[in-house]
């Protein structure tokens, strides 16, 4: 074994034995792929940010964790700010 050369992987003809599935078993694949958009073979940023924004927009939340976490980071957001001392009176409109 070399210094400078690095070691390649062995590779087996393993065939599983009680294996009866579609595919191969050692293909790595999210359960959920299949019905999002989202995941593939997007190419380009503005692809992938069009197709996340219409899976947004036609996939309605029905269980409310979108506002729910809205609502965690503007509690977090309110209690940063009041550890920091943070004055909100330069929100306000002085008369």
């Amino acid at each position: 074994m070399g210094i400078l050369n690095t070691r390649k992987n062995k590779r087996y003809s393993y065939q599983p034995r009680y294996y009866k599935g579609e595919g191969s078993p050692f293909e790595l694949k999210h359960k959920f792929d299949d019905y999002r958009v989202t995941v593939g073979s997007n190419k380009g940023l503005k692809t992938k940010l069009t197709n996340a924004v219409e899976d947004y927009k036609y996939n309605e939340d029905k269980s409310g964790a979108n506002r729910r976490v809205m609502i965690i980071i503007g509690v977090l957001i309110l209690v940063f700010l009041f550890v920091i001392d943070f004055d909100l009176s330069i929100f306000s409109i002085e008369r």
